[in-house]
């Protein structure tokens, strides 16, 4: 199978930016056509370089060329820029080069300077392995000169000699490329030959995932009508995933089966799914939904009044949550010290406690600190009375979080994980200098869910295109629980068209508090190229229903220049256990797979 590597040309700002399209992008060849990955989204991007303050230098990349390693891995070689594609300041004349296993994730290895002093702008560069002279063979093009060839030490970043000039026609022969006419915006670099099993990982990986079958048992032994209404059937997906789904027999098959004394009966019946018009809230931003004591509650940021109330919905069902009345549960002039900017409201359940972590202001914009609201015990969550006066969160020792006026705080959210409690929150420093936000965490006192029990530390920073576009931001991180690993959705960029979902994983039994046991997704997992006419798709939290199927609650707008509304979709999780945003109801359920016919059989 061959896969396509290629950049893409920039398309209006609010669309697809400068900092999105000059990234490495992946496409596989299906039926003499190259398929896209990843909704025609980058999947390699430059990281940002570090000042001494901690301020970044956002970067992107030109003319990737992928090439296989010597061991079983892939390099990639490329032409590191300024975030607007401008020559890098920082690097004049550098190559910038990463590995990667598996064409997923990528790690950045070195810079490498073929000539000693050179000042000139890269045009291009390509590499190889040499297997005859077992090293690696580099060729580049400075501006206005021909191109030269040599070999060179990847892993050091460091040739191995002064190089030699050779013909254009030499530079690893002159490809052309057919079957890409279907993507937008392609800007071809290389093919590549790949194996059949990495080239089905990645469209697994990388596509979304479709029903593709129904798992639908010949037989269900029964003995009531509740048993029976509790059968469900395993959906199969493109992915190798499968998931359970609830299931409705038709009436009349059903009145036709007699529970008392064995028997067998053929029955018809339709595979349940949930429905959700998107927006199921208008003008809502950052929502949320809890199951609390067999109902469901919503809460979100209400941009229709510029963020001075929060206003609570309460369902039986998840569905319901659409039409539900909403109930004032805190405005901007209750509290002494609780003023405008109520914003990214959550619910948390702590040792049987209900909170809700929010955010708020009792002066301006650069007052924005993050507080905890507790339910009083047997407390209605839809009475306001039953709510406590908001606590400002505070470190371990009782100190300020951050300093007022010079440093804000928000969208903190709380997980417990291997016995220990945790928050992570977006903190942003404005002054001396904007640092843009970043992402912090620490261990958390459950008994005082406002202070923390560990000192923070960073656990991200906006350091690729896709998180520093537009603004310096991660923002709005959420737990996902699910599965053996633990995965932490966040939000980055502007809060705009072009605001995007990144992912942080780690493995069980690591130091959560060691941000190198962090892995950082390079591509974002949700975009407004990934699910059509949502646009700016973000600020996730996530509810797991009585059956075990995990809800996502975010935040998209439904045109380029619409409101913050909220939306509720299915979080799939592929065969690896990693979580997938993109899959919508018609790929969820399927025409083809919705109805099914088997046989029933009473064991009374």
């Amino acid at each position: 199978m061959k896969v396509l590597n290629y950049t893409r040309i920039p398309m209006d700002d609010k669309i697809y930016a400068n900092r999105l399209a000059y990234s490495m992008h992946l496409a596989v060849e299906e039926n003499g056509e190259f398929l896209a990955l990843n909704h025609n989204s980058g999947v390699f991007f430059a990281k940002a370089t570090e000042n001494a303050d901690g301020s970044l230098n956002p970067k992107s990349l030109k003319m990737p060329w992928l090439f296989p390693m010597k061991e079983e891995s892939f390099g990639v070689v490329c032409i590191r820029t300024l975030a607007d594609g401008e020559p890098d300041t920082e690097n004049v004349g550098e190559i910038l080069f990463a590995t990667t296993k598996d064409l997923l994730q990528y790690k950045e290895v070195s810079m490498i300077c073929p000539e000693a002093g050179k000042q000139g702008k890269l045009e291009d560069v390509r590499c190889c392995y040499c297997k005859d002279c077992d090293a690696y063979v580099l060729q580049w093009k400075y501006e206005g000169e021909a191109y030269k060839e040599g070999m060179v030490n990847l892993q050091e970043g460091r040739m191995l000699d002064e190089g030699k000039m050779i013909s254009d026609e030499s530079v690893f022969g002159r490809e052309t490329f057919s079957g890409i006419e279907k993507i937008e915006g392609v800007v071809p670099r290389n093919t590549l030959t790949i194996s059949q099993q990495l080239g089905d990982y990645l469209k697994k990986k990388l596509l979304p995932a479709k029903q593709v079958g129904l798992d639908i048992p010949k037989e269900i032994l029964v003995n009531s009508l509740e048993a029976l209404n509790g059968t469900k059937v395993a959906a199969v997906y493109s992915d190798g995933a499968k998931v359970l789904k609830k299931v409705r027999f038709e009436k009349e098959d059903v009145a036709k089966i007699d529970f008392s004394k064995p028997g067998a009966y053929n029955v018809r019946g339709q595979v349940y799914q949930e429905h959700f018009d998107f927006p199921v809230a208008l003008n809502r931003a950052d929502p949320c939904v809890t199951y609390w004591q067999g109902k469901y509650y919503f809460i979100a940021t209400n941009d229709a009044d510029n963020n001075h109330t929060l206003y609570l919905r309460c369902s039986d069902t998840l569905e319901g949550i659409a039409e539900a009345e909403e109930h004032l549960i805190l405005d901007s002039t209750t509290y002494p010290g609780i003023g405008g900017l109520l914003w990214a409201p959550e619910f948390h359940e702590i040792d049987g406690r209900l909170y809700i972590f929010h955010a708020a202001t009792p002066e301006p914009f650069f007052c924005e600190e993050s507080h905890v609201m507790e339910l009083r015990e047997g407390g209605n969550p839809i009475c306001r009375e039953d709510w406590s006066c908001p606590k400002r969160v505070v470190k371990a020792d009782g100190s300020d979080l951050c300093e007022s006026g010079k440093v804000i705080s928000l969208d903190m959210t709380e997980f417990e994980w291997e016995g220990e409690y945790y928050v992570i929150w977006s903190q942003r420093q404005f002054l001396p200098k904007d640092l843009g936000a970043w992402l912090y965490l620490a261990k958390l006192n459950p008994m005082k869910p406002w202070m923390l029990a560990s000192e923070p530390v960073v656990l991200s920073k906006p350091d690729y295109g896709w998180a520093n576009n537009h603004t310096f931001v991660d923002e709005g991180p959420f737990a996902l629980l699910q599965g053996r690993n633990l995965h932490v959705t966040f939000s980055s960029a502007a809060v705009d068209t072009t605001y995007v979902v990144g992912l942080l994983t780690i493995e069980p039994g690591k130091d959560l508090l060691d941000v190198s046991n962090w892995r950082k997704t390079n591509y974002p997992i949700l975009t407004s190229r990934s699910v059509e006419g949502e646009y700016g798709t973000g600020h996730n939290a996530y509810v797991v229903d009585p059956d075990g199927i995990t809800w996502n609650t975010y935040h998209a707008r439904p045109g380029v220049d619409a409101p913050r509304s909220s939306g509720i979709r299915r979080v799939h999780f592929d065969v690896d256990g990693e979580p997938k945003l993109d899959v919508t109801e018609e790929l969820d359920l399927v025409d083809a797979y919705k109805t099914f016919e088997t046989t029933v059989v009473v064991n009374a």
